[in-house]
């Protein structure tokens, strides 16, 4: 692992990014030793005993073996293909600072039209290689249908892209990412009711610190497996305090935040994020590595939930799921940044800028609805373990959970395996203890307090 330190504006080609939910904390210049663990050698999604998830290998579980010959190629395709349609890096308004004082200045009455980067890629040849790919030759009716679903959300990834900035947007969006129902806005206005305020703490760690931890992290998954890495890149203009692409770890050099999130944060990107690229590099069908279709939803919905058993996941980050949601439901409905700033503002009580951000975030490309799968991929998850689900199998690689039967299915088949590593906080002495909280705690009440001691 190379810790490197750019120190610089700019940095716009990240390709892929795992997007993430966390905003900057008092940015300046903006406006806002355990012993060595056994592998997890469980497949399957039923529950056991408390504890860290740990199962005998069985017959269910076939060796693996390499994918069919076409199989394999067209994996290795999509695989290429998926990382030179960067579609959310298109869709990432630039000069937010720009667009803020503009927005300020006008007595948050008029938001400036967002602009963009161009893509790199052809469309129109990204579209001829996705339509060549011979996914009627696959020798599997299984593989088939993972690789053609995963196919399609590429061609409707190249579709955003094309209709950026017009009417077809939000239809395109809602196409591919799905709207708010009437369930999911109504746990949103819930939350946003009833989730109180956090103390505000100091925000007294920085940079330093922060790369001091994830750099200890990753040395700590290293000692377990000696091929575990990921490049740490420090930059001043990631929009993000923090954010992994194809397993780099990116970071704002100007981060500040309370050093009680620290190690939340890093569980969540490292833990979540890194782990499951690297049980997916393990598996034989590489999409598992770099996700499934539609599979950001269980990916955040971890994330969130390995900084609640990291020890503080505080209410407000809860209020920023909420926020997003509405935020989403008002961009469908044709609210521009002024209604939707207002909205989350005066009715919700957002700070200003946080509902400035999150107002631009829906508004993206003319309306994306991605925001919105970050509380129901958490909302699932939660419903997932209440009902009895085990955490292990999710962590086999990146994909949806209702892909996990298939999943499963690929592991009885040979074509994938269990998870290679488990994160770093399934091997604390309390984690038995705070996994059954969850699995007893409804969403609105899933956040701390205060830090735990």
């Amino acid at each position: 692992m190379a810790s490197c330190r750019l120190w610089r504006q700019g940095l716009r080609r990240v390709a892929r990014v795992q997007e993430v939910l966390h905003g900057r904390v008092d940015r300046p210049g903006r406006h806002r030793g355990a012993r060595r663990p056994a592998p997890w050698t469980g497949g399957r999604g039923r529950r056991r005993p408390r504890g860290v998830p740990r199962m005998p290998v069985s017959a269910m579980h076939a060796p693996p073996r390499a994918l069919p010959p076409v199989a394999a190629r067209v994996d290795a395709a999509l695989v290429e293909l998926d990382r030179q349609i960067d579609w959310l890096l298109a869709l990432s308004p630039i000069d937010n600072d720009g667009a803020w004082e503009a927005f300020e200045a006008s007595g948050f009455r008029q938001a400036p039209p967002l602009r963009y980067i161009d893509l790199e890629i052809d469309l129109d040849e990204a579209r001829q290689r996705l339509d060549a790919l011979p996914l009627d030759d696959i020798e599997s009716p299984l593989l088939s249908g993972l690789l053609s679903e995963k196919q399609r959300e590429l061609e409707r990834h190249l579709q955003l892209v094309r209709l950026r900035g017009t009417e077809g947007f939000v239809n395109a969006s809602l196409d591919l990412f799905g709207g708010v129902d009437a369930g999911l806005r109504a746990l949103a206005d819930e939350i946003l009711a009833s989730v109180p305020h956090g103390a505000p703490l100091v925000a007294d760690a920085g940079i330093d610190e922060v790369v001091e931890a994830v750099e200890a992290e990753l040395e700590w998954y290293r000692g377990r497996a000696g091929d575990f890495k990921a490049d740490v890149v420090v930059d001043t203009d990631i929009g993000s305090m923090m954010m992994v692409s194809h397993g780099t770890f990116y970071v704002d050099g100007g981060i500040r935040l309370p050093r009680a999130r620290v190690q939340p944060l890093v569980q969540h990107e490292i833990g979540t994020h890194v782990v499951t690229r690297y049980n997916g590099g393990h598996q034989p069908l590489r999409q598992l590595e770099v996700g499934l279709a539609h599979y950001d939803a269980l990916q955040e919905g971890l994330g969130v939930l390995a900084e609640y058993l990291a020890g503080y996941l505080p209410g407000d980050r809860l209020r920023v799921l909420a926020a997003r949601v509405v935020a989403v439901d008002m961009a469908v409905a044709g609210e521009g940044i002024p209604e939707i700033h207002a909205c989350l503002r005066e009715t919700h009580g957002l700070p200003t800028n946080e509902a400035f951000d999150i107002a631009v975030r829906a508004l993206r490309g003319g309306g994306l609805t991605k925001d919105a799968v970050y509380l129901s991929g958490l909302r699932d998850l939660l419903d997932h373990l209440h009902a009895g689900g085990e955490l292990g199998p999710l962590l086999r690689g990146k994909f949806a959970l209702s892909h996990l039967p298939v999943v499963d299915r690929l592991e009885e088949e040979g074509w994938a395996v269990p998870p290679a590593l488990m994160p770093r906080y399934a091997h604390d002495d309390g984690f038995a203890d705070r996994l059954q909280c969850c699995r007893d705690t409804g969403i609105a009440d899933f956040f701390h307090m205060e830090p735990r001691a």
